[in-house]
């Protein structure tokens, strides 16, 4: 088979069903479910990307990186031990209050953001490079003490978050006495 006959048949072949619209399901609370969630979705991206270059086999990492740089973009964080508290800064630029959850647990601090971006402009003449800032973030990180989660203040300003969380009271020892009889 020659290579003109390939692209006839290729052009000859009928054309792909549309694909049914996805459901939408609920966004997962599970953390396992949130990165199968998150995995799936730069797996989809990462196969979108293999597409759009013909589907040339080859540079399966290259294409599984571009996926994750545009779907996670990394946070920048800040972690201080303030003595009686830990303070957190985080960069989220162009995520509100609303797009961004925050999960604070005894050791653990989990920042989660999704935003809807639709971008459109007109230009003129040939893209040489474009970029664009994740649409999603997902950062986990282990606190360097045990705090109080229900004294945890968090603040959005200007793209950076604050969180100021209260370390817990140290655990108590307490003697054990033998019993008098």
């Amino acid at each position: 088979m020659n290579a003109s006959t390939a692209v006839q048949t290729k052009q000859q072949a009928a054309p792909l069903a549309p694909k049914p619209a996805a459901a939408v399901a609920p966004a997962p609370t599970n953390p396992v479910d949130q990165m199968q969630a998150l995995y799936n979705s730069i797996a989809r991206r990462a196969f979108q990307i293999f597409e759009g270059k013909g589907g040339i086999f080859g540079r399966d990492w290259d294409d599984w990186f571009q996926a994750e740089a545009e779907v996670l973009h990394p946070v920048h964080i800040d972690v201080v031990d303030a003595g009686d508290s830990i303070k957190v800064r985080a960069e989220v630029p162009g995520f509100t209050t609303q797009d961004l959850d925050v999960s604070v647990e005894a050791q653990h601090l989990t920042i989660t953001g999704k935003r809807e971006t639709k971008e459109e402009h007109e230009q003129k003449g040939k893209v040489v490079y474009c970029e664009r800032c994740a649409d999603e973030i997902l950062r986990v990180i282990d606190l360097p003490a045990a705090v109080d989660t229900t004294k945890v203040t968090a603040t959005l300003k200007d793209g950076v978050l604050h969180l100021e969380m209260p370390k817990a009271a140290p655990a108590k020892k307490i003697k054990v006495e033998p019993k008098a009889a």
